[in-house]
């Protein structure tokens, strides 16, 4: 059973998670176009930064950031052994209810133009592509989506 929980990203297990996300996002991109939060902007007031466990093991991470008059899915990450499990349709769900209950209508996120599974996880939960936003540029290597809540 998976079970999603507000939890600090400082937690060992949540900051391993995310160190290999990082890693991963580094090994595909170009730094101008590495827009992940570090550890430590992830305790910010303004979002909320989620856990996905299967027993004891965080084996996923996302975040809600809130910004002026829609929100943010940030961090999204499934350690490589739990995926196809169901884990990041978990969180993103815990993220939509979230965005809700904070009374945002519009959820909005960038991604990698060359992670096609993530692609393919936010079309299935309504996602629709969209233009740039908030204090992104464009980049060739992203992809900008939104979805109406």
């Amino acid at each position: 059973m998976i079970i999603v929980t507000k939890t600090d990203p400082r937690d060992p297990q949540a900051t391993a998670l995310l160190q290999q996300s990082h890693a991963l996002m580094q090994s595909l991109f170009p730094p101008e176009d590495n827009f992940y939060l570090d550890v430590d902007d992830l305790v910010a007031p303004h979002i909320h930064f989620f856990g996905a466990r299967i027993g004891d093991d965080i084996v996923g991470t996302g975040a809600l950031a809130i910004k002026d008059g829609y929100g943010e899915v940030k961090s999204m990450f499934v350690a490589e052994d739990a995926r196809g499990k169901g884990v990041a349709d978990a969180l993103l769900r815990q993220i939509e209810d979230q965005a809700r209950e904070e009374g945002l209508t519009i959820l909005k996120l960038e991604t990698g133009n060359v992670l096609h599974a993530a692609h393919k996880l936010y079309r299935r939960h309504g996602f629709q592509d969209c233009g740039v936003f908030g204090d992104y540029v464009t980049a060739k290597s992203s992809v900008f989506m939104e979805k109406r809540l």
